[in-house]
């Protein structure tokens, strides 16, 4: 791949395939110390790929959710935290391309075209158990100021962001339910570390909790309420540009598979090594995940400018199935691959190790749980009738 995405077409814009070579030699440190990506992110920046999913009329790459899901299976099969801090990205600059309609969003999307900060999202709080549809704290009012204060029990590279998307009830006396998505800019957003983040998995994301304290205008607050916003736009994007990194990470366990059963079969010419059937039944599983992510995302391309699909029951169990069964399919991938590598894909060393696939790939799963998902899932089942 060698798509330049810088958009001022600079001579020193780096291409994709020079991002995914500084994403291949930073892997393992990030993964071994669970520190930020600090070298991928910048490369991202440096091939403009931060602004890629920005319409061009505001200075971005203009990229399909396709296009975005490919780079993002690309990133993945080299480093799932950098691919995780880019996916969770442009899920929330896609909420602002598609539900910032006021002339201060459409100011602040050629800003992060031009200087492509890193946006973060506090969806989550720490009273709520989890359910994003609602929020326990409210934006307060101070005229045309408003101030909220948030308790999120993770916030992904957080201490890395220049603008964190908050979640809060619209009024102090709104329901729970009644929620709108804040644009916090620092220094206005001040966010206190309330814990570590030292994980099996995805350990470069950096997602400790934090206490968020910040102050913006009523300029802030994206005009459309945020249950708009997540089902016709944040919840789709993420789902399938999550899973499109997990098609990374097994894009690469599949490879280090392949690579194994071929140093078998130059050991035994003439003769089928008993590994390779397994590697047969491996690629059966992998063309399905393929087909799930790609399939989704052509699904919500094809629906994305008509708000009642978008806002249908049956979309809605449609793309919670794709997060489900892509996090359990990666699961799967890697594991039928580390059988086949053997001990050389269970050390720690060497060529064919898949312990950080592995480990990675179960992450897919826990960040944002399957059982909650499905247990959405089953009160959404009794209400759709299957269309």
């Amino acid at each position: 791949m060698t798509t330049v995405y810088d958009t001022d077409n600079s001579a020193d814009a780096l291409t994709v395939s020079d991002v995914l070579a500084v994403l291949r030699e930073h892997a393992d440190s990030v993964d071994r110390d669970a520190r930020f990506p600090a070298e991928s992110v910048e490369a991202m920046r440096s091939a403009g790929m931060l602004a890629a999913g920005i319409p061009t009329e505001f200075g971005g790459g203009g990229h399909s959710l396709s296009e975005l899901a490919r780079t993002a299976r690309a990133l993945g099969a080299e480093c799932a935290s950098s691919a995780m801090i880019f996916v969770m990205h442009q899920s929330q600059v896609l909420s602002i391309v598609r539900h910032g309609k006021s002339d201060a969003m459409a100011a602040l999307l050629r800003r992060l075209a031009a200087e492509q900060p890193l946006v973060a999202s506090a969806t989550t709080e720490i009273n709520i158990g989890g359910d994003v549809r609602t929020s326990s704290c409210a934006v307060e009012y101070d005229g045309e100021h408003i101030s909220l204060s948030k308790t999120a029990p993770v916030i992904s590279y957080g201490d890395y962001a220049e603008f964190v998307l908050a979640t809060a009830r619209r009024s102090q006396d709104s329901p729970p339910s009644d929620q709108v998505l804040v644009v916090c800019e620092k220094p206005n957003v001040v966010l206190t570390r309330t814990g570590e983040w030292d994980t099996l998995g995805f350990r470069g994301t950096c997602s400790p909790g934090f206490q968020l304290e910040a102050t913006a205008t009523t300029s802030n607050i994206l005009g459309d309420n945020y249950g708009d916003i997540s089902s016709q736009t944040m919840l789709p994007a993420a789902h399938i540009l999550w899973g499109s990194a997990w098609l990374g990470i097994a894009d690469a366990a599949v490879a280090k598979a392949r690579k194994s059963v071929r140093k078998a079969a130059s050991r035994t010419p003439g003769l089928t090594p008993p590994s390779a059937l397994r590697l047969a039944e491996l690629y059966v599983v992998h063309e399905q995940l393929v087909d799930t992510v790609f399939g989704a995302a052509a699904k919500y391309e094809a629906i994305a400018d008509s708000p009642e699909e978008l806002g249908a029951i049956g979309f809605a169990v449609k793309i919670n199935n794709v997060k489900v069964t892509a996090s359990t399919l990666v699961i799967d991938i890697v594991g039928k691959a580390l059988q086949i590598c053997g001990i050389s894909g269970y050390r720690q060393d060497g060529d064919l190790s898949i312990g950080r696939h592995l480990r990675d790939a179960h992450g897919s799963a826990i960040m944002v749980s399957n059982e909650r998902i499905l247990g959405h899932n089953s009160q959404l089942a009794l209400v759709y009738k299957g269309k």
